[in-house]
């Protein structure tokens, strides 16, 4: 019976094992932490967006890390083969805004709990509070790892054990340490899903600040348009979060990564109005508000936290009543809310960062079975690979799509 060892319990480790043990194999999962699934209890906002309800091709493009790498395991795993896989062990699910799939329940524990009882069941030996310590290869074979409770042979072996992110539920990055090892180029590791810093001041005056249904674009040094979104954000003490800004974050740390020291940002704060239309906008409420000074007018338009921000960047007197304001005044106030400027600087540290991007270079790894090119018996899968996805559920969907391939065909005999 072939032996698999997986380094790693997270969810491309769990589904790893489970899949390896039903295929026949014996199957021991590693885990340095106390418990499995550290990371995935509290994805979601510890509810657990397990994967998007949305066709193959619309899957491929939640990846813009090297998402052409993943057709042939969402051919093995779809994310709705996932959301039956789940059904059928008990987890109901649900799906909301944006096609996330989240369990009914809204606790990841429960999902926690789940695949790791679902490995069990099907006779993984799960060793928790384990630190491995080298993988063993001999003249381009795998016959094992060397972890601080001894040697361990094995015939495979998978390594699931994540990124950089949230290193506190133990993803520190050995897994590219050993793949460098075995001869695998390691794509710099950098933040993927992450907050992004600004040099504006005044942003910090918008804190805990959350903005529904606005247009971010963003813009390299040269004024070349980078990406844009439609959604949900929020101001920080130091820069921009949210939904639409952790999707663009990928693109944005990549291009200051590589090409220079700064992005531009703008927000469209309006975007269901035309300047045209938002200029008669703003002229009804001058004449509603006529005799009121400026600063008491823009109620209707704005968040209350927000008008400070806006009257000062508008460079209109905030005592100036609303009939004095100019037309040249006017139309820069259209201009100013149809494109807020933000000049992004940086991005919050890798530590923080949802999901990390860079990893294993996925030219050296078969996307058939998830082996290395390099050295036979050794696998991957999940985070640790160059593969990392948009928010929505893509980032998981890949760790157990690529954890079920990698455990299928580790198990298999020669």
């Amino acid at each position: 019976m072939k032996r698999v060892a997986i380094i790693g319990a997270g969810p491309a480790g769990m589904m790893a094992a489970a899949t390896a043990a039903q295929e026949g194999a014996t199957v021991t999962l590693l885990e340095k932490m106390d418990r499995p699934g550290r990371k995935l209890a509290i994805t979601g906002k510890g509810r657990c967006n397990i994967t998007a309800a949305v066709d193959q091709d619309q899957l491929i493009k939640g990846y813009p890390g090297n998402g052409r790498f993943l057709y042939s395991v969402f051919n093995e795993l779809s994310n709705f083969d996932l959301i039956d896989l789940f059904n059928q062990e008990g987890l109901e699910t649900k799906v909301e805004r944006g096609n996330r799939v989240f369990p009914l329940c809204d606790d990841a524990k429960q999902v926690v709990d789940i695949l790791s009882k679902r490995a069990r069941r099907l006779g993984v030996k799960l060793l928790t509070g384990t630190t491995v310590k080298r993988v063993k290869i001999v003249e381009g074979i795998v016959t094992g790892l060397v972890s601080d409770q001894g040697d361990l042979p094995a015939e495979a072996i998978i390594i699931c054990t994540g990124g950089l992110s949230y290193p506190g539920t133990g993803s520190t990055g050995d897994g590219y340490t050993w793949a460098a090892q075995a001869g695998h180029t390691i794509i710099e590791p950098r933040p993927g899903l992450v907050p992004l810093t600004v040099s504006e001041s005044w942003v910090g005056e918008l804190q805990g600040l959350s903005l529904k249904n606005v247009k971010a674009s963003s813009y390299t040094e040269k004024g070349k348009r980078i990406n844009e979104d439609f959604g949900e954000m929020l101001f920080t003490h130091f820069g921009l979060s949210g939904p639409i800004i952790l999707s663009m974050s990928h693109d944005i740390g990549k291009e200051l990564q590589q090409n220079g020291k700064t992005v531009i940002v703008k927000i469209d704060l309006k975007p269901a109005l035309t300047e045209d239309k938002l200029d008669s906008r703003l002229l009804n409420d001058i004449e509603k508000y006529s005799r009121k000074m400026f600063k008491n007018a823009l109620n209707d338009l704005l968040p209350q936290k927000m008008i400070p921000v806006i009257i000062g960047l508008s460079g209109i007197d905030p005592e100036k009543e609303c009939h004095q304001i100019t037309r040249a005044e006017r139309l820069g106030l259209v201009t100013l809310l149809k494109n807020l400027t933000l000049t992004v600087n940086g991005t919050r540290p890798i530590a923080e960062a949802i999901v990390t991007a860079g990893g294993i270079a996925t030219r050296e790894i078969n996307p058939k079975t998830m082996e290395s090119r390099l050295v036979k018996g050794l696998f991957f899968a999940g985070e640790v690979i160059d593969v990392d996805g948009y928010t929505g559920g893509y980032n998981l969907q890949a760790a157990f799509s690529t954890g079920y391939v990698a455990g299928k065909y580790a198990a298999q005999e020669e």
